[in-house]
């Protein structure tokens, strides 16, 4: 057990973390309906970093981070231009085009170095249970400023996200604001997806969230629910990860999905009951 809390701490510590930013996020985007807007923006993400390394930037380099964040804001950019009242072609389509081609790419680049293979593994798992205490820093006070700015302006981001035609009709400039949550969002995955890998940033963007949404109508009682959900989700995959000897990304990642089933099952005859 002094084990497991000794390895295992800054891990947790840091699953908190993006359990507690990811989730209200979450929340956004599956109310806007661009589900996989994370994986794009990740893989968005992981292809500037690969670039960066394939022209001789330390991966582990500021450098490596702005050019990385470069490439994120570009992606913020296509996805705020490109929603539109009437859509011939569904924004998810866009987003989903845009992570094929960003994964291709990413592929591509990184047959250009010796270690490709492993790079492109660390880009989908990552390595969380590595993470050095700087990195966890960096994670929080990214999050925490994101956070303080969606608080600002909490209204017209909700707004937007659950009534786009209401927002509009009030002035709100959309292109704007969802350029700037595209921003934030990218802001947050730029500064994770290294050390937690894209799959683990997707679940922790849309699991809990949705798990809340199934019980919840109200945003607070569903960060409530969402962060309580991460919270055990993460200690289950961690423990599972330490005492079956298993990868600890990959763990996290099942152990969220174990509990989006439970939940889904639970709720079921809740209703049946009701």
């Amino acid at each position: 057990m002094i084990g497991f809390v000794h390895i295992m701490t800054l891990p947790f510590l840091t699953c908190l973390i993006l359990a507690g930013i990811y989730t209200y996020l979450g929340l956004h985007v599956i109310e806007r309906e661009v589900i996989f807007v994370d994986l794009a923006l990740a893989q968005i993400a992981a292809l500037g970093a690969s670039i960066a390394l394939v022209i001789g930037v330390s991966i582990e380099s500021g450098c490596s981070y702005w050019i990385s964040l470069g490439f994120t804001i570009v992606g913020a950019a296509i996805f705020s231009l490109t929603r539109f009242k009437k859509q011939r072609i569904p924004q998810e389509a866009i987003i989903g085009i845009t992570y094929a081609v960003s994964a291709a790419l990413l592929i591509l680049v990184l047959s250009r170095s010796g270690e490709g293979d492993e790079h492109i593994k660390q880009a989908l798992v990552g390595n969380i249970l590595l993470i050095a205490p700087q990195e966890a820093w960096r994670v929080l006070i990214i999050s925490l400023a994101v956070g303080v700015f969606h608080f600002i302006y909490r209204k017209k981001f909700l707004l937007i996200s659950q009534d786009p035609e209401e927002a509009s009709r009030k002035g709100i400039n959309i292109k704007l604001f969802d350029f700037l949550f595209y921003v934030s969002l990218g802001l947050v995955v730029t500064s994770s997806v290294r050390i937690a890998g894209v799959l683990l940033i997707f679940t922790f963007l849309i699991v809990p969230a949705a798990c809340a949404m199934l019980f919840s109508n109200t945003i607070r009682t569903r960060l409530m629910l969402g962060w309580g959900i991460g919270f055990l989700a993460s200690i289950f995959g961690l423990a599972a990860s330490y005492y079956m000897d298993l990868p600890t990304g990959a763990s996290v990642v099942c152990a969220f999905g174990v509990t989006l089933g439970i939940l889904s099952v639970i709720k079921k005859i809740w209703g049946s009951l009701g």
